[in-house]
Formats: C-alpha cells, structure tokens, sequence
C-alpha cells in the first residue's frame, strides 16, 4: 500500500481519536452544564480526569518496544474511542462522565503517540517529512467536526445524549475506512540501534518542560471555549461557531508550518514565535464581548497544534535515533500539563467565580516556555553548523 495512503489514514486516525475520543467534551459542556449534569469545577475534574488518563495512557505507550505491542495499543485505542463515546450516550452526571473521559484519555494517548511514530517513519522512508507533519492537521479537522455536529445539533434542539450517540456513529465510521491501511510497525531488526542515552539528554528535559507548559497553556481555552462562547452570547447557535472555527484554525496552522524548510537552526525560533502568539490568543479571551474570544480563536487556534510537530521535529534534531521513545516521553510531559490546567480552572471556578485567574496563569506558562524555546540547547547539527566557520579560519 502506498505511503500516502498510510498517512491519510493516520491523519483520519488522529482525526477520530483526538477530535471525538478527546475533544469532544468541549462542545458537549455547554450541554451538560444546562441539563443540570455537572457544574463548571465539575467540567473541570472531568476534564482533568480525561487527561489523567492520557498521561497514563502516554507513561504506557513507552512500554511498547514490540510491533505486536503497537499494533495492540494502537487499534485497541482506536476502538475503545468508539466505544466509550457510544456508551457516554446512557451516561448521565459527573462520575460516569468522569469516568468513561478518563478511558477515553487512554485511548486517545495509545492513539497519538503510536501514529506519532509510525508515522514518522513512512514519511521519511517515503522521503516526503512534510507528510509526517500533516498527519497533526487531523485533531484539527476532528475539532472542526465535532464542532460542526454540535451546532448542527443545537440548531436542531438536541441534548447531549443524541450528540454522543452522532459522535459514536461517525468515529465507527472513520476506523472502518482507515482499518485496512492503518500503518503497520516496522521489525525491530529495521529500527535504527542508536544509543538510547541519546533520548536522556539534557535537551529532551528542557523541551519537555516546554511541552508540559504549553500542555497547561493552551488547555483551558481549548477545555472551556465553547462553554465560555455559550456564556457570553446565552446559549445561541452562534456560540457553536467558535469551536470548529478553533479547529479550522488549528488544522491550517499545520499546514502553514508544513511548508517551512526543517531546519535544525530555526525550528527552535518558530516554536518561540507559535508558543508567544499563543499566549497572546489566551489573554485575547479575557477581553469582552464575541471579539475577544475571536481573537483568542485566531490566535491561540492556529500555532495549537503547529506547535505538536515543531516539537517533535526539535526532538529528532536533538536525539535522532531515539525517536519513538521520546514521542512517548513528551506526550507525557504534554499530559502532565493538560492535567494542571483543568484543575487550575476548577480552584480558579472556585475561588473566583470565573476562569480568569486560570487564563492570566496559563498565558504566563506559554510566555515562559517561549523563553525556554529560546534558550534551549543546541541540536548536533546546529552545533556542527556553529563549527563549521572556526574549522575554515
């Protein structure tokens, strides 16, 4: 089967299980929230539940060396989307909620960090990196739908149960397709034997810092955007716009930065670019009215998930032959920041009736790891390129 083939079916894979088995409780708490199911601090512990589940989720997949032990995580992850979504139709109130997001965290982790990997490697086999990093347009789109549907149902009158039941339909669908051209893991005899203290390097703790606190940075728009669209313009439909708006921009800012050249010299300096415009898109959200929360779309939208293959490009620049390992690794650290941010949105519910204090927090998060970013260690190649000039005098 051809590498693009693969690939779009990785892409469709993201798409579903981080579109439906992870986000799609954002456009669902506007709901929940108004049939009297949980309250905000509620919204919050489910959603730090969810991610609790993909840190685990992520700590597992680094256990998976195998292919069989892939290929296992990968499609019981891509399954268990489907089936958890369905099951949260007869779901009502805070604990099974909170329970099935927590499995769906899992799921949604085996899902990312196998396909992160997998397909990386069809993508450089294939000679075609920029594929590789269109693969994390597909929680874009899965956004983008799952906001779609959502005021499809809103405009139709539907609660959550029906809205659950339409996100199971269209996940069953999605993994049906993509099942026959999922990417398959290479032998091990075909893996680079490289030195795994590669991946230990101080550069990979330095980046997982960045990870981990642009992890908490973007989650709490990202959690609660819909819900705070739907506060401000009282529950109409056009609240329901914001939420594929977000994905459309997300997905369009991995495409804007596919086409970038990947080099080791300036992937650090977009990546502090993409995490400082993002904070900026999150203060943009304290701002009043619609046009504060558009800008914070437009702006904490885009660099979302554009950073995700920056990072892992700075990875591979800073250890290349520990690859799958790392993947795992920053996806934990990545989960370890999702998992603040909820909880800090439910202390800041709390204590002050709002999320204000939680996004001034988060912005401040970004900021600092756009610094990190700056002064982050230098990659071999980068450190070659700075010796090249002294070599020649």
């Amino acid at each position: 089967m051809s590498p693009l083939i693969r690939i779009l079916a990785s892409f469709i894979a993201l798409m579903m299980a981080m579109g439906i088995g992870r986000f799609s409780l954002t456009p669902q708490l506007p709901h929940l929230i108004s049939e009297g199911q949980i309250d905000l601090t509620g919204a919050g512990l489910i959603a730090a539940a969810n991610y609790l589940g993909y840190l685990l989720g992520a700590l597992d997949a680094m256990r998976a060396r195998r292919p069989e032990q892939v290929r296992g995580r990968l499609h019981t992850g891509l399954w268990l989307c489907v089936v958890l979504t369905l099951i949260s139709y007869w779901a009502y109130g805070f604990w099974p909620h909170l329970l099935l997001r927590f499995g769906a965290g899992i799921a949604s982790a085996w899902v990312m960090v196998m396909i992160t990997a997998l397909s990386h490697h069809i993508a450089i086999t294939a000679n075609r990196p920029r594929l590789g990093a269109l693969v994390f347009a597909g929680p874009g789109a899965g956004v983008m739908l799952t906001g779609l549907l959502a005021l499809a149902a809103n405009i139709s009158g539907q609660g959550s149960a029906t809205l659950w039941m339409i996100y199971a339909v269209a996940a069953l669908l999605m993994l049906l397709v993509i099942l026959p051209a999922l990417p398959q893991p290479a032998p091990p005899a075909t893996r680079p034997a490289g030195n795994q203290a590669e991946g230990r390097q101080p550069g990979i703790a330095r980046l997982g810092a960045i990870y981990g606190l642009y992890g908490l940075g973007y989650i709490i728009p990202a959690t609660f955007l819909s819900q705070m669209a739907s506060a401000r313009f009282h529950g109409q439909w056009q609240a329901d716009l914001f939420w594929p708006a977000f994905g459309l921009c997300a997905a369009t800012g991995v495409v804007l930065i596919s086409f970038r050249r990947p080099r080791p010299v300036t992937t650090r300096f977009w990546l502090m670019g993409g995490l400082w415009v993002q904070a900026l898109g999150v203060l943009a959200c304290l701002l009043p009215g619609g046009a504060g929360l558009t800008l914070g779309v437009i702006l904490c939208g885009t660099p979302f998930l554009a950073c995700m293959p920056l990072v892992m490009q700075r990875s591979r620049d800073l250890a290349p032959h520990a690859t799958a390992r790392n993947a795992a690794l920053l996806t934990a650290c990545f989960a370890v920041g999702q998992l603040c941010g909820p909880l800090l949105a439910a202390l800041s519910s709390h204590f002050s009736g709002g999320l204000q204090p939680a996004l001034i927090i988060a912005a401040s998060g970004l900021l600092l790891a756009g610094v990190l970013a700056w002064q982050s260690v230098s990659s071999p190649a980068e450190r070659e390129l700075c010796a090249a000039p002294t070599a020649r005098r």
